[in-house]
């Protein structure tokens, strides 16, 4: 067994290698860029280098960097983790040329699978069947449509250097082809390098079903069965589970055997999974499922096969690193329960899933459930990399159980002032079609609307939210602790000899909403809140919602001025504020400018009135729901 290890990645993975790398008592070192330098993978390594600025592309990506790192502190191999420089191929020839031991497959096998087009070819020799499509060297325009006209629409145009659902695009009709084919080599030339395309049939109902592989140097190969990670969005996975729902044996075994045949096929050593789309209209068939490509390195999804298998694939990497055989053989495999796996991260999906950057104030996750995270309450989410801040991970021993485990912990998730998907991927949990096993990898696309509509307080969250609004001491006490009257007034309207039965009045996300409350009930002991001054932040279903009292101006002010919160729609930097409090504003009219995401926002007056409130100068940050001013109607400036 090796005895160091220096790991060329960050966040999660890091920190999952790490712990078995401590279980098995091997020494551990991380690399970290300017903007790591307190992340938690630094913090639990046995030793970190420093490899240079935040951006992926001069740290992280920076082989020569990730190489001396290892000379300089004596680590005998490197484990990748995935992305980054995990399937290339000649940064694993320069690991393995400096003396250094590379966790991962050979050059050779990345390369053979690293080209789609080359990959295909290889498994079409190898006996593997693959998608219908057109994998030639010859690129002409007119060539590829002819191609696409005999395959039959709809097709896939793919990147033959793609991954990430980059460089993918469906072509409906024959007139849309010429564009959509552009559209494609420009980004494969952005992102890749490479404007080389191949053809495939698109499978209507398609299904995305991936074998787990894992080879060795002795010439042994097995699979760890399959997994379902047909729910996504974007071509980016969102929720997997292991084994497939609808996956009878028969199916089973001859997709695997393709699977093992696939690794041996490009003399495989390591972990990999091969990657099938499998025709869905009439279930899951042998005679429908293709190969479609090789992921040449640890998935994201892999805690799913260990959860079923009761196998540390990380520890059968370093094994196998280290010269062993495999742990098991192929006959000491087998599926035990059922495991799903659903991936938090930073971003709203309310807002077409911008991404949400900053400190992680608040994180509290379920522990109930496996979590694999590369933060804690405290750290802060980057702009830098990928934001994803957790795995959440569910074992049963059967598909019901672990559904039903995972979507009660996502909705548990508690987490501000960064926003996340938690209750997305709750709402998706509990959808029939899913829970039936029944999805497609278009599901979300095709109900995106629905799906990522912004959730709404319940009752119980609007009650414990009118209880801090009335009993929060800076709002409504007095100099000696006694109610304060006048502000009771303009929030609830109060006279003392008004039925305790009241309409309180808050703004929720920057909402007006009034409440049915009861003098006499206190409902906020339970819940979990953050409190900063008048606000208030609840959680519920894995949704943060922040509170405040929403202040009527006279006992019988009609309305509130909560619809007028100027809220920032995302983190950024405020680059000019054009009004001052006290202003006169129309409908319309320009506030302020948010840079943000690289693009500048202008956020506008929603009617006309007066800004009452002004939060925001030139040149500061702010976080995503900021109140940066808010507009007071001028017929309730008026009547006040």
């Amino acid at each position: 067994m090796i005895k160091s290890l220096l790991i060329a990645n960050r966040g999660e993975i890091a920190c999952r290698i790490i712990r078995t790398a401590r279980k098995l008592g091997v020494r551990t070192v991380a690399v970290y860029s300017d903007a790591d330098a307190k992340a938690l993978h630094v913090r639990q390594a046995d030793e970190a280098v420093p490899i240079g600025p935040s951006p992926a592309r001069e740290s992280y990506l920076v082989g020569e960097k990730i190489i001396a790192a290892a000379k300089q502190t004596g680590a005998e191999a490197i484990h990748p983790g995935y992305g980054f420089l995990s399937e290339n191929a000649d940064f694993a020839q320069a690991v393995i040329d400096a003396g250094i031991v590379w966790v991962g497959p050979k050059p050779d096998s990345i390369r053979a699978m690293g080209l789609k087009d080359a990959a295909k070819q290889r498994m079409i020799a190898a006996g593997v069947p693959v998608t219908p499509g057109y994998l030639g060297d010859d690129q002409s325009p007119e060539r590829l449509a002819a191609e696409a006209a005999k395959v039959g629409y709809p097709v896939l145009i793919k990147a033959v250097a793609g991954g990430g659902g980059k460089g993918m695009r469906r072509v409906n009709a024959p007139d849309d082809f010429a564009d959509a084919l552009l559209s494609c080599q420009r980004e494969a030339a952005s992102s890749f390098g490479n404007t080389q395309v191949l053809i495939e049939k698109y499978i209507l109902s398609p299904r995305h079903i991936e074998v787990q592989v894992f080879g060795d140097t002795h010439g042994n190969v097995v699979h760890l069965f399959e997994r379902d990670c047909s729910l996504q969005r974007r071509h980016q996975k969102v929720i997997e589970e292991a084994p497939a729902p609808g996956m009878d044996e028969t199916t089973r075994e001859a997709i695997c055997a393709a699977a093992v045949k696939a690794a041996k096929a490009v003399d495989y050593v390591g972990a990999g999974t091969i990657e099938f789309i499998a025709d869905a209209s009439d279930g899951l068939r042998a005679d429908r499922i293709w190969f479609m490509e090789m992921n040449t390195r640890l998935q994201v999804e892999h805690p799913v096969t260990e959860e079923i298998t009761g196998q540390d694939l990380v520890e059968w990497q370093l094994r196998v690193a280290s010269g062993e055989m495999l742990p098991k053989r192929q006959d000491e495999l087998s599926i035990n329960g059922w495991a799903m796996e659903a991936r938090l991260y930073a971003e709203n999906p309310a807002t077409g899933f911008l991404p949400s950057t900053g400190p992680l104030d608040r994180l509290r996750l379920p522990q109930s459930l496996r979590i694999e995270t590369g933060v804690e309450e405290g750290d802060t989410i980057s702009p830098f990399y990928d934001p994803m801040i957790a795995k959440l991970v569910t074992h049963s021993a059967t598909r019901d159980k672990a559904l039903g485990a995972l979507a009660d912990g996502c909705s548990r998730v508690m987490c501000e002032p960064v926003k996340t998907n938690a209750w997305f991927l709750a709402r998706l949990l509990k959808e029939p079609c899913f829970r039936a096993g029944d999805v497609t990898t278009g599901f979300i696309a095709d109900h995106a609307d629905r799906l990522a509509r912004a959730p709404e307080p319940g009752p119980a969250l609007l009650q414990a939210a009118a209880d801090r609004a009335i009993f929060h001491a800076d709002f409504v006490a007095g100099h000696a602790g006694d109610p304060d009257f006048d502000r009771l007034r303009g929030l609830l309207g109060f006279r003392l000899n008004a039925p305790a039965n009241r309409r309180v009045r808050l703004a929720v996300d920057g909402r007006a909403t009034e409440v049915d409350y009861i003098l006499d009930s206190r409902s906020d002991e339970n819940p979990d809140a953050v409190q900063a001054g008048q606000s208030t932040t609840l959680f519920e279903g894995g949704a943060a919602f922040e509170t405040r009292p929403c202040r009527v101006e006279g006992a019988g002010a009609a309305g509130a001025a909560a619809d007028g919160a100027i809220l920032s729609p995302m983190p950024g930097r405020i680059i000019a504020v054009d009004v001052v409090a006290g202003d006169a504003v129309t409908k319309g009219q320009k506030l302020l400018t948010l840079e943000a995401m690289k693009m500048e926002h202008s956020l506008v007056a929603p009617f006309d009135g007066i800004v009452a409130e002004l939060n925001a100068e030139a040149g500061g940050q702010v976080s995503e729901g900021a109140v940066l001013a808010r507009i007071e109607r001028a017929d309730s400036v008026k009547s006040a």
